[in-house]
């Protein structure tokens, strides 16, 4: 296969089309573990496939998402660690769409690089397709770009685009939300995706202190470096369940902005809510970020998830049925507030 394809003067500008081909190559094993409607062969044409199956649905809605992972690529980088950072990429996109209660159905992601390594490069597209598998989505495409001059041979960036689906009439709709609904948190597992140019400046990342990957006993034997890698929690599959039995309110996705950007986002106007921030399990690397580097609590609240990767609003006499699906479903979920009267999208006391 494009063994005819090869071109001396454009390696010798810094692109190898051949290394392209090799990547592709390497990383079918991980895209066939995501397939159910096509086959990992398929990979290499100029579109994606994806065989739309509308039996169950009345009036279907596709809804999409996009993101990346930020500069916490930087400490996979730096940690030469690659194979788990496609997972990020794919929790930020569909866990974005599932808060509007859509079932993820495919995946595509964009990686640009200063040069193409193809066994780094199918180790990031191992860990999408990790992500893709945790979300039930396939993952049927993606791009490749090599970037001589544009970044350092050894970086890279990854992004990524996911589509879900919902029937029209099950779109979640904040309007029904009232006073007296409660705040369910779902526990994240650690920093995510979000905030990490902070991070950086906060423990010296860039310039790779040694410090960084000394085992601290606070952080349970993990150094920091190993506990910022720690992939973002997928949650899609938990909240498809909880959809199935309780009467959703409004899911935030808790990301960039943190709780006072993220959980008004699903909160309609003369409404509020009111977040116990005592009930908040806070995770050992945020007082860790926040000792270090002297930052305040609210703006700690206002770029991190503090260890709620989401919220979840649902009635009052439904909680105990969402928790106790939820925690059948892996997550550890606990409530942490309710809905008032008011403005201000989110209050936290």
């Amino acid at each position: 296969m494009h063994n005819q394809s090869k071109s001396d003067s454009y390696a010798a500008a810094g692109v190898d089309i051949t290394a392209g081909y090799k990547a592709v190559e390497l990383m079918k094993k991980h895209i066939a573990r995501t397939m159910v409607n096509g086959k990992a062969d398929d990979i290499g044409g100029f579109g994606g496939l994806f065989a739309l199956d509308l039996s169950g649905y009345k009036n279907p809605v596709l809804v999409s998402g996009t993101d990346g992972c930020g500069t916490k690529v930087k400490l996979a980088i730096l940690m030469d660690k690659h194979d788990t950072i496609g997972i990020d990429a794919v929790a930020m996109c569909v866990n974005d769409i599932i808060c509007a209660g859509a079932k993820p159905l495919f995946f595509l992601d964009y990686i640009a690089c200063g040069k193409n390594y193809p066994e780094k490069i199918a180790d990031i597209v191992g860990g999408v397709a990790e992500g893709c598998v945790q979300s039930g989505a396939e993952l049927i495409g993606g791009e490749t770009a090599e970037h001589p001059g544009m970044m350092p041979s050894e970086d890279y960036d990854l992004a990524g685009y996911a589509v879900g689906i919902v029937d029209k009439e099950k779109i979640l709709d904040n309007t029904k939300m009232k006073e007296g609904d409660v705040v369910i948190a779902l526990a994240s597992s650690g920093v995510h995706s979000n905030g990490f140019s902070l991070v950086r400046k906060v423990f010296d990342i860039d310039n790779n202190p040694p410090a960084l990957y000394e085992a601290k006993e606070e952080l349970g034997g993990k150094s920091v470096a190993e506990t910022l890698l720690v992939p973002t929690k997928i949650y899609v599959k938990s909240i498809l369940a909880l959809l199935e039995k309780v009467d959703v309110k409004g899911i935030s996705h808790i990301t960039g902005g943190g709780f006072y950007e993220n959980i008004p986002r699903s909160i309609p106007k003369g409404l509020t809510a009111k977040i116990d921030k005592s009930a908040v399990k806070v995770l050992p690397i945020f007082d860790m970020i926040a000792k270090t580097g002297n930052i305040p609590e609210r703006d700690m609240y206002n770029t991190y998830n503090m260890g709620v990767g989401m919220s979840v609003v649902v009635p009052a006499d439904q909680v105990e049925t969402a928790l106790s699906i939820l925690t059948a479903n892996g997550e550890d979920a606990y409530v942490i507030g309710e809905i008032i009267k008011g403005d201000d999208g989110v209050v936290l006391c």
